[in-house]
């Protein structure tokens, strides 16, 4: 439960009664549109992604989510129930795939650059090290490890309003990275401490940027 010590218990909503009480009631469509299976429009959307975001949970109900990436359609589609997602050189952590192993119950959450709309899929995942099946997914000549394979049991597209509220595809409202300190710099003064000499935060950065070109596969 989500600590609510500065949050006034006379306003927070604990039941799903008072929740639905507060909103007007679901419309028709939004309830029609939800599918058992990938049809021929959610099968489009998801060849021409190139990113999502994968929700899970571990046994002990801790929340996850992770971000996935690669060249556009390097989610397959191997039949109307069945999704795969390769699984990339990462840190190593292993959060997402561990909580699968604990809970298979996984959330998708799929975008397209330039598609205001975005696909939601949830269903229950397994891991496949099948070499057939990877062996299809190489980039580079790198055969992933391992995939990640989620049986359907819902998908829908969802509307704009998000998207359209942030205005996340408008070029013009893109931050400037330099506004925040590096993700070395970030990750150090979390932990250790960030050198007192820049010149060698900066190699850290080269660094950096040198095994995400060595390593990215």
């Amino acid at each position: 439960m989500a600590d609510d010590t500065k949050l006034n218990p006379d306003h927070l909503i604990r039941t799903e009664t008072e929740l639905r009480a507060a909103f007007s009631a679901t419309h028709d469509l939004a309830l029609k549109k939800c599918l058992p299976h990938v049809d021929a429009h959610a099968r489009a959307f998801i060849e021409r992604s190139p990113f999502l975001c994968i929700g899970t949970q571990s046994e002990a109900l801790g929340a996850d989510v992770s971000p996935r990436g690669d060249p556009r359609g390097f989610v397959k589609v191997l039949d109307d129930k069945t999704l795969l997602i390769p699984d990339r050189p990462g840190n190593n952590r292993l959060d997402t795939l561990s909580n699968i192993i604990a809970n298979p119950k996984v959330g998708l959450l799929f975008l397209v650059p330039g598609y205001e709309e975005t696909m939601r899929v949830n269903g229950r995942a397994v891991l496949t090290r099948d070499p057939e099946l990877l062996a299809a997914m190489a980039v580079n000549d790198r055969v992933p490890k391992l995939a990640i394979a989620v049986h359907v049991d819902e998908v829908f597209i969802h509307c704009a309003k998000a998207l359209r509220r942030s205005k996340l595809w408008d070029a013009d409202q893109h931050q400037d990275r330099s506004e925040m300190p590096s993700l070395l710099n970030i990750i150090l003064d979390q932990s250790d401490g960030v050198p007192d000499d820049p010149d060698e935060l900066k190699k850290l950065d080269e660094a950096l940027e040198e095994s995400y070109r060595k390593s990215m596969y």
